[in-house]
């Protein structure tokens, strides 16, 4: 296995950061194998989606609406709210696995490798890029 460690800054405010083409160069000439994509944080997640117009900010507004920013949360420290940050991962998962094919990876037309970060109280974050080559 190899791997690689990013370092992504998402900024003061939520954010989905798109990852494919470090992904890609990262396996690019490898074969074919699997790429684990992993992040090590309590409040941030991996997804595959579609990148296209205005799909983050539907993804951010949608966990906002179903994980409120207010007082509810038992989970109190930080930002009002920061207590969901907490929860979201376990919709959007710490990690997500991509085959790789030939040195690239097998991603459908439309599909990209993001890391979503709700927590506006970190602002940067780590990624791991881990190659399994079969």
């Amino acid at each position: 296995m190899d791997s690689v460690v990013l370092t992504i800054t998402t900024g003061v405010r939520p954010a989905v950061v798109d990852l494919t083409a470090e992904a890609a160069r990262f396996v690019a000439g490898r074969g074919d194998g699997l790429l684990s994509v992993f992040v090590p944080h309590g409040t941030a997640g991996v997804a595959i989606m579609g990148t296209d117009t205005g799909i983050e900010e539907d993804l951010l507004d949608r966990l906002n609406l179903l994980f409120p920013r207010d007082d509810r949360w038992r989970h109190r420290h930080g930002s009002a709210g920061h207590g969901a940050d907490h929860v979201i991962p376990a919709f959007v998962s710490s990690s997500t696995t991509v085959p790789v094919l030939n040195g690239e990876l097998a991603l459908g037309t439309w599909q990209s490798v993001v890391l979503v970060d709700p927590n506006a109280d970190n602002p940067t974050r780590q990624v791991r890029l881990s190659f399994v080559s079969g």
